[in-house]
């Protein structure tokens, strides 16, 4: 027995579980089949890139050291890695291809800073479903049975394109042998590689030291590190609970289809949870959305980021909703609704566009063809259609007529407006900002309001009208006549 094996055999079983020291995240690829300027792990899947999904649930495993491999775009994918987790370490992998060769950079990079020792995750970042319920039994199967390296399986109905797992007659793991290399008889086997690994630090470091490209594909491949750890203990194989959990995305096909699979299983929760939703195929949410039971979301609804449904609030149809908070009862037709909040049993649309930064109290209205950019509408307020109302504080109980525009900007500054309570805005008004209006005013149709009006005033522009008789010529007029 090798000092390594021996070693493992005597590790306390509870230690080991409870520990994951260094996860190490391949994000080095270009993903060619996805045929986009975007590196495949930043490619957004309900709301988070691949990346950051993956990131996140290794995180949950809190382990000592994470590390992320670059090279495809190198400073593009570091940045995005440092913004989602701002002590990660980044690995940038040299142009020898394969995710051996990544292993391998990232094995010598972290010796080098004191940061390899103990058990070590080694996770592909295009499985935008790899959760941490999934890691947790990977490193808890690996520890119970002290193996050398366990890898990650999956059964499928149709492992075209996976790397199958091969196994020998007491189900330890021989090999894994990529689709282009396998024979025939290798072929049709239905357990796969995921691309998940855990190793003892001391056997990886040993098991790829010596990897080579002799392949198909010209690559180092990972999965030859296995064959090399069986020198030092047993290979393992965990089967994953949930096929969907280690599915990756190549091209744009899967993607889709993945992100379908995932959406439905989502709609069916919130259905289970209480809430209506009229159809799931059209219907999407993201993981990052919370709703209330009894609402009700209507088909073509997009939930998207940190939205917050509340009970009995109806949505849709064909409404976009992001970072919105919706409260009880209000309803939501027909609208993109960004960064608002909206109070309860208000009514919303259709056909409006409330931009990030408005704040609509209970019992308020934004009709049809309405725009708002930080607006602040109190209570009972109702501004009902063909209005923009930008920078702008209402009061309670007032009525804003159509086609009425705040005029924030004056080219270099954005400017605010204050309309008071119990105001009544007549039709096509105009509010050159910055001005204030007071309680109890109205004002008359068509007016521009340029300076400030005290409470319990009527303001009214004059507006002469101008009638020209006979302002076609002759000859223009009988052409008209002619036509009809």
């Amino acid at each position: 027995m090798s000092e390594i094996s021996q070693a493992l055999s005597q590790e306390s079983t509870s230690s080991a579980a409870s520990r994951l020291d260094v996860a190490i995240i391949l994000a080095a690829g270009e993903g060619t089949r996805m045929k986009s300027s975007t590196p495949k792990v930043l490619h957004d899947f309900a709301g988070k890139t691949f990346l950051q999904r993956v990131m996140a649930s290794v995180d949950a495993l809190e382990p000592a050291t994470t590390a992320v491999v670059v090279h495809y775009q190198a400073d593009r994918v570091a940045a995005a890695a440092r913004d989602y987790d701002e002590s990660v370490v980044v690995i940038n992998q040299d142009d020898k291809p394969g995710t051996g060769r990544a292993v391998q950079c990232a094995v010598q990079q972290l010796r080098a800073q004191g940061r390899f020792e103990g058990s070590v995750l080694i996770a592909a970042s295009d499985m935008p479903l790899l959760d941490a319920t999934t890691l947790r039994g990977l490193a808890a199967y690996h520890a119970q049975q002290h193996n050398a390296a366990t890898v990650l399986t999956t059964k499928l109905a149709d492992p075209f394109g996976y790397g199958r797992v091969i196994r020998d007659e007491n189900g330890q793991v021989l090999r894994i042998v990529e689709q282009k290399d396998a024979n025939a008889a290798e072929q049709a086997v239905d357990e796969v590689n995921t691309s998940v690994y855990v190793f003892d630090s001391r056997v990886l470091e040993r098991a790829i030291a010596d990897l080579d490209s002799d392949n198909a594909q010209g690559e180092f491949y990972l999965t030859d590190a296995l064959e090399k750890a069986r020198e030092f203990g047993k290979v393992g194989a965990w089967q994953a609970p949930d096929s969907l959990a280690v599915e990756g995305v190549n091209d744009r096909v899967q993607l889709a289809r993945l992100a379908k699979a995932h959406n439905v299983r989502v709609c069916e929760n919130w259905m289970r949870e209480g809430v209506t939703i009229l159809d799931p195929e059209t219907t999407w949410i993201e993981d990052d959305v919370t709703i209330a039971r009894d609402a009700q979301i209507l088909p073509g609804s997009f939930l998207q980021g940190t939205t917050t449904i509340g009970e009995g609030a109806v949505v849709g149809p064909y409404t976009t909703l992001i970072d919105a908070t919706i409260d009880a009862g209000a309803h939501v037709e027909r609208s993109r609704v960004q960064g608002t909040h909206i109070g309860e049993r208000a009514n919303i649309g259709p056909w409006t566009y409330l931009r990030p930064g408005n704040d609509l109290a209970a019992d308020t209205k934004a009709g049809a063809f309405v725009e708002m950019k930080k607006a602040h509408i109190d209570e009972g307020s109702k501004v009902p259609h063909l209005s923009y109302i930008g920078d702008t504080h209402i009061g309670t109980h007032t009525n804003v007529g159509g086609g009425t525009i705040t005029a924030n900007y004056d080219g270099v500054h954005k400017n605010h407006t204050e309309i008071g309570s119990n105001v009544h805005v007549g039709a096509g008004n105009m509010f050159v900002a910055p001005v204030t209006v007071g309680d109890n005013v109205t004002t008359g149709s068509g007016s521009v309001v340029r300076h400030d009006v005290e409470s319990d005033a009527m303001v009214y522009s004059e507006n002469t009208q101008h009638v020209v008789p006979g302002w076609k010529p002759k000859w223009e007029r009988g052409a008209q006549d002619d036509a009809r």
